[in-house]
């Protein structure tokens, strides 16, 4: 039998704020979250912005000498988990741990620590690199350091896909609990890829945006796009089956009710041109989640800012849309949070559930020159307060990997 899948907990450690309200404060007010690099001296950098987390004090969630022993993006992910887990109220005492699992994804790891410790072996030599180099930088290590956090002993895993992973991490969660695998899943992306090697890799291949004005580096569907701005942080959601959330009395924030995801089988970094498996994605999450695709209220795009992801993300659409494509609220909160990788697709469900709750679409922030091959409603410069039953959230990875959650709005039909 077929089970109800509800989002229970919510956590976010972002560019706009370190936590779920200041976050989705920060998407409603349209806040750029996109500023000079802080981390690192980027003088002899191509590109010198990025979407860094702000304030983010490790010891206030993770024990001082277990912090140092991990990386940045395991960090997030431990800290948004546990407020997730809070926002729940979940008594683990009472939870049936075997049922209790974890899929959480990130798109590169512990980049900072392969980073510093390569500079070490090079320096130092081979006897100077730390005992925790492996276990610090291997992109399981955030499920593994939740699930042993919260002593989660049913599935626990972590989906690569790199900008997809957040998603098809938690799309994959979904699915555990609607066949009968889980009763609860901690579920999300994490990633800390604004280092020296990682701004540089991403500008050499030309995927990011040279920019100099935060307001109009992260411009997605704007004519004059050329590329996306890195983003930090990590986004974790309690997915749990429905009965098992009314039985204890939590507080239902929305509903997943449907999953999609194929592969472009295309090319290593561009999307497919005709759109074809981008809109394949969504209608199997249509179609899963048993709608009309015009029921379809909100898609948050994955909007990258880059020239050929929103020019081909914006056919898909059309193709799987027709002319209800012009009719439906497209935006991309990547405008104000930069792209976060493995985190987006987590930190843009959260904008999903939000969005539902309180009835307002995000706007794309930075939008001043249409383009003509992006001429749907994009909902510029200003959010928008209107119904919101359903939502699409797509993500659009390198690989051509393709993820798409559909959430519906509580109800208790």
């Amino acid at each position: 039998m077929e089970r109800r899948v509800v989002v229970t907990g919510m956590g976010a450690i972002t560019p706009l704020g370190n936590s779920v309200d200041s976050f989705w404060k920060g998407i409603k007010e349209g806040v750029c979250g996109i500023d000079e690099i802080k981390a690192f001296d980027t003088t002899e950098q191509k590109v010198r912005l990025a979407a860094e987390v702000k304030n983010f004090i490790p010891e206030e969630y993770i024990d001082k000498k277990e912090a140092r022993r991990m990386d940045r993006f395991c960090q997030f992910a431990l800290a948004a988990a546990q407020q997730a887990v809070e926002n729940s109220k979940l008594d683990l005492d009472k939870v049936n741990r075997e049922r209790l699992g974890v899929i959480v994804g990130a798109g590169i790891g512990g980049l900072s620590t392969i980073e510093e410790q390569t500079i070490k072996l090079h320096e130092k030599g081979p006897s100077r690199v730390s005992p925790f180099f492996i276990p610090m930088s291997i992109s399981n290590i955030a499920a593994g350091n939740i699930a042993i956090r919260f002593g989660a002993k049913g599935i626990c895993t972590s989906v690569v896909t790199a900008c997809a992973s957040g998603t098809n991490s938690i799309g994959e969660a979904f699915r555990n609990i609607k066949f009968g695998y889980s009763d609860i899943m901690i579920t999300g992306g994490a990633e800390a890829s604004i280092t020296p090697l990682g701004i540089a890799g991403f500008a050499s291949m030309n995927a990011l945006s040279k920019n100099e004005n935060p307001k109009r580096a992260s411009i997605p569907f704007d004519k004059d796009r050329e590329g996306f701005v890195m983003g930090e942080g990590a986004g974790i959601l309690i997915l749990e089956e429905l009965e098992h959330a009314i039985e204890r009395g939590a507080k239902i924030y929305g509903e997943v009710v449907g999953y999609g995801t194929t592969c472009d089988a295309y090319h290593m970094t561009s999307p497919s041109p005709d759109g074809e498996g981008a809109a394949r994605a969504m209608a199997l999450a249509i179609a899963e989640g048993g709608i009309a695709k015009e029921e379809v209220s909100y898609i948050n795009a994955h909007g990258t800012s880059t020239p050929y992801n929103d020019k081909f993300e914006t056919i898909a659409i059309k193709r799987l849309f027709e002319e209800q494509a012009y009719k439906v609220a497209i935006s991309s909160t990547k405008s104000m949070t930069g792209h976060l990788l493995g985190a987006a697709g987590a930190i843009e469900a959260i904008v999903a559930v939000k969005a539902m709750e309180e009835d307002f679409i995000p706007a794309t922030i930075g939008y001043e020159n249409a383009d003509e091959d992006c001429d749907l409603d994009y909902v510029v410069n200003e959010g928008r307060h209107a119904e919101v039953n359903y939502v699409l959230s797509n993500s659009l990875g390198f690989g051509g990997h393709n993820g798409v959650l559909l959430f519906k709005k509580w109800t208790e039909r």
